[in-house]
C-alpha cells in the first residue's frame, strides 16, 4: 500500500513539474538598468526584490519571463538624496564634524515605492529592464534593447529635469 501511495505522489509531482515547464513560465536573466532624469541622486533601487545601486548604469541581474504576458508588474523601491552635493560644505573627511554632518544628511534621505506595468515586448526582444526615474517621483520602465537617447527607445524625457514647483496629482 505504501509503495502505491509513493508512486501516486511521484506521478502527481511529475505532472506538476511538467505543468511548470511550459514556455509561458520560462524565465531568463537580464540586466537591471537605471536612468536618472532628475537632479537628485538615486542612492539605490530595487525591482521585485532585485537590488541595484545608483541612478545611472546597469547591474546584474533581474529575472523576467521570456515571453511577455498581460499583468506583468514591477514593484520598485528607491532611495533619493535631494541634496547630493551637500558634502562639499561639510568639515574635512574623517573628522567628527564630517561624520555628524553625514549622519544628519542621511536622515533626510527619502524612500519611495510604486508598482508599474511592464510594457509589452514581442518574442525575445527584451533586453532586461530599464527603470527611468522622473521628476515628482514618477517611474517609467522599458524592456527595449535600444539605449536611452536612441530614436527607437520609447522613453523620450530629457535628463537633468528640474522638479516643478507643484507636482501633478
Amino acid at each position: 500500500m505504501k509503495k502505491n501511495r509513493a508512486r501516486w505522489w511521484l506521478g502527481l509531482l511529475g505532472v506538476a513539474l511538467v505543468g511548470c515547464s511550459t514556455a509561458e513560465n520560462e524565465m531568463a536573466g537580464g540586466n537591471l538598468q537605471a536612468v536618472n532624469h532628475t537632479l537628485h541622486a538615486i542612492n539605490w533601487f530595487s525591482v521585485n526584490g532585485y537590488r541595484a545601486h545608483g541612478g545611472g548604469g546597469s547591474s546584474c541581474c533581474i529575472i523576467l519571463p521570456t515571453k511577455w504576458r498581460p499583468g506583468l508588474k514591477a514593484n520598485i523601491e528607491w532611495e533619493v538624496d535631494t541634496d547630493p552635493y551637500a558634502y562639499s560644505k561639510w568639515p574635512p573627511l574623517g573628522t567628527d564634524g564630517y561624520r555628524a554632518a553625514q549622519a544628519k544628511h542621511k536622515a533626510n534621505y527619502q524612500h519611495y515605492s510604486t508598482i508599474v506595468e511592464i510594457p509589452e515586448w514581442s518574442g525575445t526582444d527584451s533586453c532586461g529592464l530599464s527603470v527611468h526615474f522622473l521628476t515628482c517621483n514618477k517611474i517609467k520602465v522599458t524592456t527595449s534593447c535600444w539605449g536611452y537617447g536612441s530614436p527607437n527607445n520609447p522613453i523620450k524625457e530629457p535628463k537633468q529635469m528640474k522638479e516643478p514647483a507643484v507636482c501633478p496629482k
